[in-house]
């Protein structure tokens, strides 16, 4: 029975020492050798003063040595926290200090910024420390941590219900929110995901997706479970992934819908006919999209996902539903439980919208430091028996769904994000999947913005498709001609690109701030 982190790598190195597990350029690493130097690593921290429960971060490009820093930190009985690659300097020192971090894993390009403000820490791990002018205390080279040979150290014991990681969300509303997981979470996550994708020991997955989010960390933990392959990839393009595929025979591929809108963008040839699954996460694929997928991978099992960072994964369609369901983001995973409430959480009917509230083992423990946005979304269970002296939490994603006769989901909006407009609720979600359908838009979001008759208006942001030429005129008369009245735009921003966040979903916070600015001028 597996329980932690820590499980889930000593079980494979025992089982397939010798199998490459990860690799990432021209490198590789077996299970075994992972182990071992995980081992090393984590000896180190214990020796370097870490303690059970101290927060390690680790701020790198991915590369083999962040799958050692997880597995090392899980070890020492620390918690590992990821800063992903893309953060900002202010960023990475926010999540630095908000975790209160004893140690950074980092490099020198990296460290270079942010010495003159870093907090005081146990240690700093440089992987590519040459020597220079750097004024860190207690500065520390990778070859010194990995080179470990103190065999007299204790390692702590670690359990399901200690804390294993802080996974810090991308900030779209404020500054980033610490979502503190257990090993028992992420494990669970695992198990059920790598479950109902039927992962065995012959896939290879490709991981284009940042530890630092949890559909990415997942990539990992469900590799090591099926004892499969993960491949680290880094890409520009599009054209990229697909080649990547091609090359080392991909057989699994996770990405949000962004990427998978990139990618029907350019021809495919034979790259993707190794996949056997895809998924995807981190918002909804339209719809024209989704038959543009099972149009060109036939014989790939699609799987339409949705989730959270604070309970990781709430909902998968089956792969045989997409062809009928392609806009429903299935039902909830396998031993967790999806309710649909209503303000006053009584459970609403069939075709009515309330928000999903998620319970089971993958709810997360809450936010680092922060009790009061705790209290707000991870609440008591409101269909517990009022006798039960024992409560159970569970967690309020903020994102409206309504629910058909058979029980199948489907995404409405963020509550933070429904437009009210002349009395009509209005899902941003819904206007773009109609832009989506015009075939000339490649990116797009749907706002609402002030009003002094209406309360609000619909405000669009998008970029065409390659080679399209068309004016902000055919972009209105498409929409009036799909659209009731109430949900036509009053207003279209025509950009190049839309920006997207550090998790590559498109950055609706920034596009906001930016249009608001626009809007004030």
């Amino acid at each position: 029975m597996l329980f932690t982190v820590v499980d889930l790598l000593v079980r494979a190195a025992e089982t397939c020492p010798d199998k490459k597990a990860v690799l990432f350029k021209n490198r590789a690493m077996t299970y075994g050798e992972i182990c071992e130097q995980s081992r090393k690593l984590a000896g180190s921290l214990v020796e370097l003063g870490v303690k059970k429960g101290d927060r390690v971060c680790f701020y790198l490009e991915k590369r083999l040595e962040k799958v050692l820093a997880i597995y090392a930190i899980s070890i020492a009985g620390a918690v590992f926290v990821p800063i992903r690659r893309l953060c900002t300097k202010e960023q990475a020192l926010y999540i630095i200090n908000n975790s209160q971090a004893s140690v950074l894993i980092t490099t020198s390009a990296r460290l270079a910024a942010l010495a003159p403000l870093l907090p005081e820490l146990k240690a700093v791990i440089v992987l590519d420390y040459m020597g220079g002018d750097l004024e860190v205390p207690n500065l520390v080279s990778w070859e010194q941590v990995l080179f470990f040979r103190n065999t007299s150290v204790t390692l702590p014991s670690i359990i399901a219900k200690d804390i294993a990681a802080i996974m810090y969300t991308s900030g779209s509303t404020g500054p980033p929110k610490g979502v503190v997981l257990t090993h028992g979470n992420i494990v669970a996550g695992a198990y059920k995901v790598s479950h109902y994708l039927e992962l065995s020991e012959h896939d290879r997955l490709l991981g284009i997706l940042s530890f630092g989010f949890d559909y990415g960390l997942n990539q990992l933990t469900m590799a090591f479970m099926a004892r499969a392959q993960l491949v680290l990839f880094d890409y520009l393009f599009p054209r990229d992934i697909l080649k990547a595929v091609g090359y080392y025979g991909v057989t699994g591929l996770a990405a949000v819908a962004t990427t998978w809108i990139q990618l029907l963008q350019v021809p495919w040839g034979r790259h993707m006919d190794s996949l056997r699954y895809i998924t995807n996460s981190g918002g909804a694929i339209p719809v024209d999209a989704v038959r543009d997928l099972r149009q060109r991978i036939p014989h790939a099992r699609i799987y339409l996902m949705y989730g959270l960072t604070e309970a990781f994964r709430s909902t998968y369609l089956e792969p045989d539903m997409v062809d009928l369901r392609p806009d429903s983001i299935g039902k909830a995973v396998p031993g967790e439980e999806v309710m649909v409430v209503d303000e006053n959480d009584m459970p609403v009917k069939p075709g009515e919208i309330g928000e999903l509230v998620h319970r089971g083992e993958l709810v997360a423990q809450g936010y680092w430091a922060d009790s009061e946005a705790t209290v707000k979304r991870f609440r008591k269970n409101p269909f517990l028996p009022p006798d039960v002296c024992i409560s159970e939490r569970v967690v309020y994603s903020g994102d409206y769904v309504r629910m058909d006769d058979a029980g199948y989901l489907y995404f409405v909006g963020r509550k933070d994000e429904m437009i009210k407009s002349a009395g009509n609720r209005i899902s941003p979600w819904e206007v773009e999947e109609i832009l989506y359908r015009s075939g000339f838009v490649s990116e797009v979001v749907a706002m609402g913005i002030s009003h002094e008759v209406y309360g609000q208006v619909v405000c669009v942001v998008l970029a065409l498709l390659p080679g399209v030429n068309k004016g902000k005129k055919d972009i209105l008369d498409y929409c009036k001609r799909n659209m009731p009245l109430y949900m036509v735009p009053h207003e279209i921003q025509v950009w190049d690109t839309l920006p997207q966040n550090t998790n590559g979903k498109l950055d609706r916070a920034g596009i906001r701030e930016r249009i608001l600015k626009l809007r004030s001028t």
